[in-house]
């Protein structure tokens, strides 16, 4: 199997690249879990952040992908460093405003991965998407239960159009357990995951382990090296 192939394979979630970067205007209305969600994970603070660095591993039967990236949010400037789609170990650096060839192979596969670790963020940057505060409902993997927030984005656009995110947030504001439904036909389709493993780097704060099924087959995604370097320092802040 190619490392194309593994890529479209782990590619559990993709959404228009349009709606990844903060919006600044013309969000419409949240419900209120959505701003205490944002909060708890540092959106505030992410003004700050002038570098943000992660390995990103998935691991399900018969595939194990690990990649790393640097991201600058001010610039939107990608490092990547991990393997192109033949195989070979490649480091790339890239302005998400100016793919080529080559650069466009590896950007479905950033949006992918900083999705996973910004998933909180998300939810307030997306504007495109319909944000639902559903009520009290029960974890779909552990025991209790959790505020139901439902994000949904547009049925046409996009990469993979009709996606639908279901955000189980406890009580301190944080996300225990997700449930992903893609809206198309490419697999996997059904994803249930923890999100566990909760760390500050710097004033963010990440959730660094996820572990469930993707169409009832184990799945395990976590980061790595995860880092952030704030405006007027050249230090990077490990998430601990």
């Amino acid at each position: 199997m190619s490392i194309l192939s593994r890529r479209e394979m782990i590619r559990l979630l993709i959404i228009s690249i349009s709606l990844v970067l903060p919006a600044t205007s013309g969000a419409e209305q949240r419900p209120p879990i959505v701003e205490k969600l944002a909060k708890t994970y540092g959106l505030d603070s992410f003004g700050q952040v002038e570098a943000i660095r992660y390995t990103f591993s998935a691991k399900l039967p018969g595939i194990d992908v690990s990649r790393s990236w640097i991201w600058e949010p001010k610039t939107d400037q990608v490092t990547y460093d991990g393997k192109d789609k033949s195989g070979k170990p490649i480091k790339l650096t890239y302005l998400r405003s100016k793919l080529d060839a080559q650069s466009g192979e590896i950007e479905p596969s950033f949006v992918n991965d900083q999705y996973w670790l910004l998933l909180a963020f998300h939810t307030s940057w997306d504007t495109g998407a319909a944000v639902e505060d559903a009520g009290m409902q029960k974890l779909p993997l552990g025991q209790g239960s959790a505020e139901k927030v439902v994000i949904k984005y547009p049925s046409e656009g996009g990469s993979s159009p009709g996606d639908t995110w279901d955000l189980y947030v406890g009580t301190d504001g944080r996300i225990q357990e997700i449930v992903f439904h893609r809206g198309g036909t490419t697999k996997p389709g059904l994803v249930i995951a923890s999100w566990a493993d909760h760390k500050k780097a710097g004033p963010l704060l990440l959730s660094l382990d996820h572990q469930g099924t993707a169409d009832g087959k184990p799945l395990h995604v976590s980061f790595s090296n995860v880092a952030v370097k704030l405006t007027g320092s050249d230090a990077w802040i490990a998430a601990q």
